[in-house]
């Protein structure tokens, strides 16, 4: 089954005026909205109250939802390597009722969030939901915007997943849109012939169009943040270290920032590897002649992880990714930071406690027999760190053999790397000889234990931030009843930082930084990342 968008073969379709043949039923249900490439349909839903309030929060009691706006030409045939093109104005109005066509195709399962995958070649799209769907009149400033940008390791996930739904920000006076961009090989992959990064120049045509088309929804330009999780946050972190993505967007809110920033060198090495197994040329000629199913089979294949490849990935990172390439990307991402790029601009990051110690709970009775430190340093725990390390997370490796495996895991991949981005900040705040046209920079933990697992795992604080702890899915990931109270707080801190770009705690600097702990109750910790100092 193929999805394309299609223009309605209506009275509005046809040239007539806007409206003309609707009735009250229509306008009660549907509402139009004219982008600068053509009109577009979208349907009012009711906001989400927060629990025990009858009054919805005092927001916003409704909202629109615009689904599969195409802001690109499909990437398909003679596109399909090509940097992406800007979405050619069509006639009549765009039905924007329903989710187009990701990117991802089939749910490889790597995550606990609900990621749908829809069939179709137009994968190039944007979702906005909004609670004022026309431009503000003249004289009156906007909505502040989210853009969020989905995790999935730069090889999965899916704007339209239900926890991605901007119901809650939208009761809470945000505009918020979800954005796609191609994955894998086909986003990230070296070609000889192709342009780099094609995933990153999605996401930077895609908030072009947000600068060009979200006042037609009711939001500002002139506020928007940038967020997302995982691969995510990794993007927005990689957008806030370029100086052309500069004038894109104007706060960054990072959940579990993991950066690719792939060496160019891998990333040849990578995509000649997979020519070869294909028994093509590594063009954009012998991979197009490759049918999609092909190229994700050899890149499945290529990037399995088992048990003796993840040293490699912890210490070279992902394959595919943004890639330092010398053009789009000039330097890596903490370099960039570190010379000032992007120091006028808010910054929140954080990470859950324990991102990656779900990889070991399968097998935590058979790790209880395996000494910490051998494992440890399997997993690459240098000797002279060794006994810091466990000192300092002497609760965790209280808890068994496969609990500080874990710890160590996030601690590598995700929470020494935010320690590193306060640090480059800093030193671009100093660099520039600017300290007070610094933004400023939040850091945040989020230590609740799901009630699943246990403990604060990759993903879980995902729903809090959208407050949608109501959605599909959630007790595989957090447990049964998991506080809306923490939700509220989260939720209501990240709506301020959107709004005003202050989350509501004190700024994070230097060597120890404070940080906000999400947890029940939550609280403001000097020093909270304390017990990653020995692998600094």
């Amino acid at each position: 089954m193929s999805h394309t968008p299609a223009t309605e073969s209506s009275a509005t379709a046809a040239g007539a005026a806007p409206g003309a043949g609707r009735t009250p039923a229509d306008a009660a249900e549907f509402v139009e909205v004219d982008t600068l490439a053509g009109r577009v349909r979208g349907r009012w839903r009711p906001t989400v109250r927060r629990a025990g309030d009858a009054s919805g929060g005092g927001g916003a009691e409704r909202s629109a939802a615009f689904l599969g706006i195409p802001f690109a030409e499909p990437p398909v045939g003679e596109l399909r390597f090509a940097a992406p093109v800007p979405k050619a104005p069509w006639t009549g109005t765009l039905g924007a009722l329903e989710f187009a066509p990701t990117a991802q195709r089939g749910d490889p399962g790597v995550t606990l969030i609900p990621e749908p995958s829809v069939p179709g070649e137009s994968t190039l799209n944007v979702n906005v939901f909004t609670p004022s769907p026309a431009t503000p009149a003249a004289g009156e400033s906007g909505l502040p915007v989210l853009v969020w940008i989905h995790g999935g390791g730069y090889f999965a996930g899916s704007p339209a997943s239900p926890w991605y739904d901007g119901r809650s920000f939208n009761r809470d006076g945000v505009v918020t849109v979800t954005i796609s961009y191609r994955l894998g090989f086909d986003g990230f992959g070296w070609i000889a012939d192709a342009p780099s990064n094609r995933g990153v120049r999605d996401w930077l045509l895609a908030l072009e169009w947000v600068q060009r088309n979200i006042a037609a929804f009711g939001g500002d330009p002139g506020r928007v943040t940038i967020a997302g999780q995982s691969a995510g946050g990794g993007a927005v972190l990689t957008l806030l270290g370029m100086p052309a993505a500069q004038h894109l967007f104007h706060g960054v809110y990072a959940l579990s920032g993991a950066l690719a920033d792939v060496a160019a060198a891998r990333s040849e090495a990578f995509g000649r590897a997979l020519a070869e197994q294909a028994g093509v040329e590594p063009t954009r000629a012998g991979f197009g002649s490759l049918p999609e199913e092909r190229v994700l089979e050899l890149q499945k294949r290529a990037t399995e992880l088992g048990p003796d490849s993840l040293g490699s990935i912890i210490d070279d990172g992902l394959p595919l990714g943004p890639t330092i390439d010398g053009e789009l990307l000039e330097r890596p991402t903490l370099e960039s930071l570190a010379a000032g790029v992007g120091r006028g601009i808010p910054l929140v990051l954080g990470a859950t406690d324990d991102e990656f110690t779900m990889a070991f709970a399968e097998a935590e009775r058979k790790l209880r027999w395996v000494p910490k430190s051998l494992l440890l340093k399997k997993l690459g725990m240098p000797k002279d760190r060794l006994k810091p390390y466990l000192r300092a997370n002497a609760d965790v490796a209280a808890k068994g053999t496969a609990r500080i495996a874990g710890r160590f895991l996030s601690d590598r991949m995700f929470r020494t790397a935010l320690l590193r981005v306060v640090e480059a900040r800093d030193a671009g705040a100093a660099a520039s000889g600017r300290a007070d046209a610094s933004a400023g920079t939040w850091l945040y933990r989020f230590s609740w234990p799901s009630g699943t697992f246990g403990f604060a795992e990759h993903c879980l604080d995902v729903p809090f931030f959208f407050d949608c702890l109501d959605g599909p899915a959630m007790v595989p990931l957090a447990g049964p009843n998991p506080p809306q109270a923490l939700a509220d707080e989260l939720h209501t801190a990240a709506v301020a930082f959107i709004g005003t770009g202050e989350p509501g705690w004190p700024t994070a600097h230097g060597p120890a930084p404070a940080a906000k702990v999400w947890d029940a109750p939550s609280r403001v910790q000097p020093d909270a990342y304390a017990s990653v100092g020995p692998l600094r």
